[in-house]
């Protein structure tokens, strides 16, 4: 089981900021970045290289098409929430009712109630339960985080996708080790031996998400 104590940031991971200093040093932000941040000061870490001085995060806006990639300093953070411990916020049945992926992640518990993995949702889902800010619809997808710092094997994979089978709305499901990102989906049902893995650096083909480097086989198209 999760227990929240203090870790450096990782992919996923929210962070309540100083909104008023990061706009003040990403001067050249949209518009529509600064209203956004003034409202709810909160942004997702991306994959990238954290250092002890930044933090490659993004910006998420009302809409789709409001993304904007930047970077913050240490210092201007306030908080970190981790996907695995917004399981422990109670999704408001005001939501629940009219959102198919807040019904979606409150069956998806029951179901996982075996899995010793830290997980928990990300996407609009993880966004909103930790900032209060309604930005999950009727269309969105459930987007689930895992945690795997130690080796799964293809069967673990297996049944834990076989119990997102119909659920009210799609699950997207991201595994990340110590070294990289991949999905769920593909790590369980794919036929080749090697699979997407997401980098800090970049795509590449690999066959051991927790290998590190050594196994990378080439860069993805």
């Amino acid at each position: 089981m999760f227990h929240s104590e203090p870790h450096s940031v990782r992919t996923h991971d929210l962070l309540e900021i100083d909104a008023n200093q990061l706009i003040d040093a990403r001067a050249s932000a949209p518009q529509w970045v600064e209203e956004c941040l003034r409202r709810s000061p909160f942004v997702v870490v991306r994959r990238g290289r954290v250092t002890d001085q930044e933090i490659p995060v993004g910006v998420r806006g009302e809409g789709r098409n409001q993304r904007w990639a930047t970077f913050c300093q240490q210092k201007f953070v306030r908080s970190i929430l981790a996907p695995p411990q917004l399981l422990r916020r109670t999704v408001p049945m005001s939501r629940a009712n009219v959102i198919p992926a807040f019904r979606a992640l409150n069956v998806l518990k029951d179901r996982w109630t075996d899995l010793d993995l830290p997980w928990g949702p990300g996407g609009s889902v993880g966004f909103e339960l930790a900032t209060g800010t309604l930005v999950s619809n009727e269309q969105s997808d459930l987007d689930i985080v895992i945690y795997a710092d130690t080796r799964m094997t293809v069967d673990e994979a297996k049944s834990l996708c076989a119990r997102t089978m119909e659920l009210s709305a799609v699950a997207d499901i991201r595994v990340e080790t110590l070294v990289c990102g991949f999905s769920l989906q593909e790590f369980a049902c794919t036929s080749s031996p090697r699979i997407l893995l997401r980098y800090a650096e970049g795509l590449r083909l690999g066959d051991d998400p927790w290998g590190g480097w050594v196994n990378m086989m080439e860069t993805a198209s």
